[in-house]
């Protein structure tokens, strides 16, 4: 068991994804890296999706995934955990919405609204992409994003090309 201290955990929730290499494996090491941290834990995991590339669309199709988690960090703290693991498994930041071997956002931090440099949450374009809500709607589609919950947001997203990749939401467990 993990111990707390005084501290509270907050809830998050993030967004996983990734296209060279193999982006299965990478996040699912991503999740356990973050979940054998002592002051985070993995709560809930999507199922596994394989998505159509979004924004850049000449390369390889995408694997996603959600996860819930609860933290002791604060969210500038979790986004530099995040970016570790992202460094420590080799990401290169080359070209946006380019491939990748591993991709980690925040999507939401609890109920909070964050609009600092580098963190934006909820993440500002998560309500147009079904490739995060579908897999977010896997573990709580009554989650509330921009006043509206995540079920809703899904009912109006393109979900051309998208395919669950794997029922099994213990996809990620070595």
């Amino acid at each position: 068991m993990k111990n707390s201290d005084s501290k509270t955990w907050l809830a998050a929730t993030l967004g996983l994804g990734g296209n060279i290499g193999d982006p299965v494996a990478a996040m699912a090491e991503a999740l356990r890296r973050l979940d054998e941290r002592a002051d985070c834990r993995v709560t809930s995991v999507s199922r596994l999706y394989r998505t159509p590339p979004w924004g850049k669309t000449d390369q390889a199709d995408f694997y996603n995934a959600c996860a819930a988690v609860e933290t002791l960090l604060e969210p500038q703290d979790l986004l530099a955990a995040c970016l570790e693991i992202e460094r420590t498994m080799k990401r290169v930041r080359v070209e946006r919405w380019g491939p990748r071997t591993i991709d980690i956002d925040i999507l939401t931090f609890g109920d909070r609204m964050i609009d600092a440099e580098h963190l934006k949450v909820p993440h500002p374009r998560m309500t147009e992409r079904a490739f995060v809500l579908m897999p977010l709607a896997d573990i709580d589609p009554s989650l509330m994003v921009k006043g509206e919950a995540v079920a809703n947001w899904l009912d109006r997203a393109d979900r051309t090309g998208i395919a669950v990749a794997n029922e099994n939401r213990a996809w990620w467990r070595g």
